[in-house]
C-alpha cells in the first residue's frame, strides 16, 4: 500500500528538498571527528547556560522595576522577561540526561509540579486545605513567620535566598515542595490558574506587591520572597554557566568519559528527553488525564513554548548549532555530520524527523496564539486539540526510534533511555 505524507510531513519534505540545492550547515565534505563533536556539544552547553544567566539577570531588572513601582504595566513587563528567560533555558534540558552534574543541579531551577500553597495564598475551594503526603501543603511561608518542618520549629522571619534553598526547597523530603526556580517565580508573578481547561492563565493583581494598596495581605513579605527567589535563580545559573567553562565540573566530567562516552551522553540526552520526559511525563500524561495540573508552565500558560524549545534543544545538539539570544550562532562539528559520513540515509531520516517534531510543536504554538493553550488543547472534549498534542507525542516517539537506530549505527553500548509509564504502560497511570 502506498504511504501518503500528512500535510505537516509533506510541508517538511518540501522544505528539505528545497534546501538540497544549497550547502548544508553540516556539510560532510569535510571530515568530522567524534572528539570534535563532543567538544562542540560542550561549547553549545556553555553558550546556552550563559544565555540563561543573562536572561535571568534581565528578569531580575524587570522584577526590581516592578517592585519599585508595582503597576499592572510593570507586572506585564516582568512576565515578558520571565517568558524570555525560558527560551534559552528550555533548550538546555537535553543536557540533563547523561550529565550527572546537570541532573543533580537541575531540580533547583526547574522542578515541577509544585504545591504552591507552601509559598503563598491559594484558592482553597479548588486547591484544598491539606494533603496526605505533604504536611506543608498550605504552609504559606509568606503569611507565616514560623513553620514546622520535620517536627521542628523553623524561623521564617526573614526570607533570604539561603532560607529558600536550605530550608524550604523540598522541605520534609517532599519533592512537590518546590520553593525555588523558574516555577516559583512564575507562581509569584501570575498566581494560580483557576480556569481549568478553559482559556485563561493566572490573574494575580499587581497590588499583591503594593506597599500602599496591598491586596491579599503580606505584600511586604511577598516582595521579599520574589526578590530573594530571583536572586537565588541567578546564583544557581551562575553555578551551571561556570560548570561548562574550561575546567568546570560538567565539562570536565564529560571529557573524562572519552569520545565514546561523550557520544553516548549526547544520545542519552536526546532520546531520554524526547521519549520519557517530554513525550511522556510532560505531554502524554496531561493528555491522558485531561488534567491542567500536569501542565509544565501551569500558571503562565506558556507550556507550548516550553515544549517547543525542549524539542529545539534536541535538534540543536544533533545539528551541532545553537542560536544565541543576541542572534549570533555557535556552530561546529555535529553528530549529524558524523552519522552522514557512514549512513547518509539515516542522517536524512533523523533530520526529517526533527523537522516533523518542530512542525508539530509549532502547531501547538500557533493554536496557543489563537487562544488554545496547552491546557485547552488537552481538554476532554477537545478532539482537534487532543489530536494536535498527540501528533507532537507521536513525532517524539518516532524521533526516539531513529535515535536508537543512530546508537546502533555508531556501535555504542550500554545506553539506557528514560521511559515513561504514560507511554510504556498507560494503564499504570490510572492505578
Amino acid at each position: 500500500m502506498k504511504k501518503f505524507l500528512t500535510p505537516v510531513a509533506a510541508c517538511v519534505a518540501g522544505a528539505l528538498l528545497t534546501a538540497c540545492g544549497s550547502q548544508s550547515v553540516n556539510d560532510t565534505s569535510t571530515s568530522v571527528t567524534s572528539s570534535a563533536v563532543v567538544v562542540n556539544y560542550a561549547n553549545i552547553a556553555q553558550a546556552i547556560y550563559a544565555d540563561s544567566l543573562t536572561t535571568a539577570q534581565d528578569l531580575k531588572v524587570a522584577i526590581d522595576a516592578f517592585l519599585a513601582a508595582p503597576t499592572e504595566a510593570n507586572l506585564a513587563l516582568a512576565k515578558e522577561a520571565w517568558i524570555a528567560a525560558r527560551v534559552p533555558y528550555q533548550q538546555s534540558e537535553v543536557y540533563r540526561f547523561g550529565n550527572a552534574a546537570v541532573d543533580d543541579w537541575e531540580g533547583k531551577v526547574n522542578a515541577w509540579p509544585l504545591d504552591e500553597g507552601l509559598i503563598d495564598y491559594v484558592a482553597t475551594d479548588s486547591y484544598g486545605s491539606e494533603s496526605d503526603i505533604n504536611p506543608l501543603y498550605t504552609a504559606n511561608v509568606i503569611a507565616n513567620k514560623t513553620l514546622t518542618i520535620g517536627g521542628e520549629t523553623v524561623d521564617a522571619t526573614t526570607i533570604t535566598p539561603e532560607f529558600i534553598a536550605e530550608q524550604l526547597q523540598e522541605a520534609d523530603g517532599v519533592e512537590a515542595n518546590v520553593a525555588s526556580g523558574y516555577h516559583a517565580i512564575e507562581f509569584l508573578l501570575w498566581g494560580q490558574d483557576l480556569h481549568g481547561t478553559n482559556p485563561g492563565a493566572g490573574e494575580r493583581p499587581a497590588s499583591d506587591y503594593s506597599l500602599t494598596d496591598c491586596t491579599n495581605d503580606n505584600c511586604e513579605r511577598r516582595r521579599e520572597y520574589l526578590s530573594a527567589v530571583t536572586d537565588l535563580l541567578i546564583s544557581d545559573l551562575e553555578e551551571m554557566a561556570a560548570s561548562w567553562q574550561e575546567g568546570g565540573e560538567a565539562r570536565s566530567e564529560l571529557m573524562a568519559k572519552g569520545t565514546e562516552g561523550g557520544l553516548s551522553t549526547i544520545l542519552t540526552g536526546m532520546g531520554s528527553l524526547a521519549y520519557g520526559e517530554l513525550g511522556g511525563e510532560r505531554t502524554k500524561l496531561g493528555l491522558m488525564l485531561h488534567d491542567p495540573e500536569e501542565e509544565h508552565d501551569c500558571f503562565s500558560d506558556n507550556t507550548h513554548w516550553s515544549h517547543y524549545y525542549d524539542a529545539k534543544g534536541i535538534k540543536n545538539v544533533y545539528l551541532g548549532e545553537y542560536q544565541r539570544v543576541d542572534g549570533s550562532w555557535v556552530k561546529g562539528a555535529s553528530l549529524s555530520a558524523l552519522v552522514a559520513s557512514d549512513a547518509p540515509e539515516l542522517d536524512a531520516k533523523m533530520k526529517f524527523q526533527l523537522q516533523l517534531t518542530e512542525a508539530a510543536g509549532q502547531a501547538m504554538v500557533d493554536a496557543a496564539a489563537e487562544g488554545q493553550t496547552f491546557d485547552v488543547l488537552i481538554a476532554m472534549n477537545n478532539t482537534a486539540g487532543n489530536k494536535l498534542v498527540q501528533t507532537f507525542v507521536d513525532s517524539l516517539v518516532d524521533e526516539t526510534r531513529v535515535t536508537e537506530d543512530i546508537i546502533r549505527q555508531l556501535g555504542l553500548q550500554d545506553i539506557t533511555l528514560e521511559g515513561s509509564d504514560s507511554l510504556d504502560n498507560p494503564s499504570a497511570v490510572f492505578e
